[in-house]
């Protein structure tokens, strides 16, 4: 039987790679403007399939990358270059201006709403929640577990992180009336900053891992 500090020590793990907290205010600046409906279909569908994907690499391993010849640097690298497009438009609030010339031609609500963005798949399920970090130790932490029991285990705890980030998203809305428009602005430009340094980082792990660094 495996000791309760290994799942300890998974839970912590899976959370400071996730990192349920700061993720609250990426939903925010990703989803500003939409309707509280709309966000917690979006906030439901990311962490599913941020779930699905990470349960998937937690049974199969790097096998599932090995399968299409993908190693895990090209893997960082990839979802750093990705992740680092969304940046640049957090950076200059192309999503906003995006939205408001939609809303000026649109003259049905109904239309309005199909034609907003849906970040669920990317860049919130994959690679903010279910990144190549979370990935690595998914396949780290079931490759350490020494049974099947075990491996439920840890998906269970990486199901408990992932139902964290849920919560957060769920009140994004109170924390965008907290911050007013002026503060999601400055907030969104802020993180911004911050996604496109660790996309900046998502490629150089991915160059270290790849050999190129020596």
């Amino acid at each position: 039987m495996t000791d309760l500090t290994f799942f300890i020590s998974a839970f912590v793990t899976l959370f400071v790679v996730i990192d349920p907290i700061g993720m609250a205010p990426l939903f925010v600046a990703l989803t500003h403007g939409q309707s509280a409906a709309r966000r917690r279909a979006i906030a439901v569908r990311a962490c599913g399939l941020a779930f699905l994907i990470l349960a998937l690499f937690g049974v199969a391993g790097e096998a599932v990358l090995g399968f299409v010849g993908i190693t895990m640097p090209a893997f960082r690298i990839a979802g750093g270059l990705l992740l680092f497009l969304t940046a640049l438009e957090m950076l200059f609030e192309r999503r906003t201006k995006r939205r408001a010339s939609s809303a000026e031609e649109a003259t049905e609500e109904a239309f309005d709403d199909a034609e907003e963005p849906d970040p669920s798949v990317f860049p919130l399920a994959v690679p903010l929640i279910a990144g190549p970090g979370a990935i690595a130790s998914m396949i780290l932490l079931t490759g350490r577990a020494p049974g099947s029991i075990d491996v439920i285990g840890i998906h269970v705890v990486m199901a408990l992180v992932i139902s964290l980030v849920l919560g957060m998203f769920m009140i994004s809305g109170a924390i965008e009336r907290g911050l007013g428009v002026t503060g999601v602005s400055v907030v969104t430009r802020v993180l911004g900053m911050l996604l496109a340094a660790l996309s900046v980082q998502f490629v150089l792990d991915g160059l270290a891992g790849a050999g190129v660094f020596g």
